[in-house]
């Protein structure tokens, strides 16, 4: 029985996405469950989910092709044939098999070690096309070629066939060029729209995080294990932005036209690198969360984004964003606003300093912070105070407790 392969129900936030990679190809079998396509959006990137077993029997769209919500990529048939069905067992029969004759090769190697198998459905592929079966590369336990890998070295054949390889002139200045991935496009976008649309300036403060590190010295074990989490540093940060958000208003705001629109919530954005570039999760109620609660969230959300697991949703709104570069070394930045938001704190690399304590010069873990806003909403004792503020708090950790 064939299927149609769709694509995701997207967001209304998202107008459409691109094929970004057929994880099975024309012919591969699949399980329930299994992945087959991924499709990147200019936000995230949304897997396409196998139904039922079955095989592709038909690629509509391919890798790099624009696709709408709900659209037809692609064709599957169930794995319905009796045939299919008994080629399937015989298949983890066999894999049984190999794998009880590979406990025993540990315990008495032989001159057949290294011989490689060949299952029964890609033997008699391999035999009725004359390929070389030393050219396959096998997927299956023990070294055991599959009918999958006969057809996966069947296609990648003839897509080496069809490509045009383009080469320099000079081969010791070589060039490639290669289209900006959706989510790279969409960041340079917003990137260069915030520098011509807002009045963006940058203030600057350090804070001693000494007293931050004592007591993450003192509690940390203890509150791992308790907890299940790390203590990190990024979690005061966002209880001490959460205080200061409340003080000033001003800063959790975000403009609208010709409108000033003030958040009765602290939603906190957390910058978070990928290969596929910078993405930012949402803490959302932020002010409603315990420290405990809000370390779990920014390593859950840190885990799915390296691995393209976020969802829309948990990407949307924000009403400050905080950006770590420290964590690759930078000792001094100016972070870009996250649109349409005021104001965005930048966290950097701590770094022991002398500097002047009540007349001694003493030396100290020392953090540059800096905060980028907008002069369209926030003037300078505004946003300079509320940089104090945050200082302020992280240099006594007890005023996170006391809400000072």
């Amino acid at each position: 029985m064939s299927i149609k392969i769709k694509a995701p129900t997207f967001p209304e936030s998202v107008a459409d996405g691109t094929i970004a990679n057929w994880v099975k190809k024309e012919g591969d079998n699949v399980s329930q469950d299994d992945v087959i396509a991924e499709i990147e959006t200019d936000k995230v990137v949304l897997e396409v989910i196998a139904q039922s077993d079955g095989k592709i029997s038909k690629i509509i769209k391919d890798e790099g092709e624009i696709v709408q919500s709900s659209e037809v990529i692609g064709e599957f048939d169930e794995l319905s044939d009796i045939s299919e069905v008994k080629e399937k067992i015989e298949e983890k029969v066999e894999e049984k098999v190999q794998d009880k004759k590979e406990q025993k090769k540990e315990e008495s190697p032989d001159k057949t070690e290294n011989v490689r198998k060949i299952g029964p459905a890609a033997k008699k592929i391999i035999s009725e096309e004359n390929i070389d079966s030393n050219e396959i590369k096998s997927s299956g336990k023990g070294n055991r070629i599959t009918k999958a890998d006969v057809i996966n070295h069947m296609n990648s054949e003839n897509e080496d066939s069809s490509a045009v390889i383009s080469s320099s002139f000079n081969d010791d200045r070589p060039e490639k060029r290669v289209p900006m991935s959706r989510l790279r496009s969409t960041i340079a976008k917003r990137l260069v729209s915030v520098k011509q649309e807002t009045a963006m300036l940058t203030t600057f403060n350090e804070v001693d995080m000494l007293p931050i590190k004592e007591l993450r010295s003192k509690y940390g074990t203890e509150f791992e294990k308790e907890h299940g989490v790390k203590l990190g540093f990024m979690g005061f940060f966002v209880i001490a932005a959460v205080q200061a958000l409340k003080k000033f208003p001003e800063v959790n705001a975000s403009i609208d036209g010709d409108d000033i629109v003030y958040h009765g919530f602290q939603d906190i954005g957390v910058a978070v690198s990928t290969d596929r570039g910078l993405v930012v999760p949402v803490i959302k109620d932020a002010d409603t969360k315990s420290l405990p609660e809000i370390e779990k969230a920014i390593l859950e959300y840190s885990d799915k984004a390296r691995n393209g697991k976020l969802s829309i949703d948990e990407m949307q709104g924000g009403t400050f964003t905080i950006s770590n570069g420290g964590i690759f070394g930078s000792l001094l930045s100016t972070p870009i606003l996250n649109a349409p938001q005021t104001a965005i704190l930048g966290m950097h690399a701590i770094q022991e300093r002398p500097v002047a304590i009540n007349g001694e010069v003493v030396i100290r873990p020392m953090m540059y912070l800096a905060m980028s806003y907008d002069h369209r909403l926030l003037d300078g004792k505004e946003a300079v105070t509320f940089l104090v503020s945050i200082k302020e708090q992280l240099e006594s950790p007890e005023r996170l407790l006391l809400n000072l």
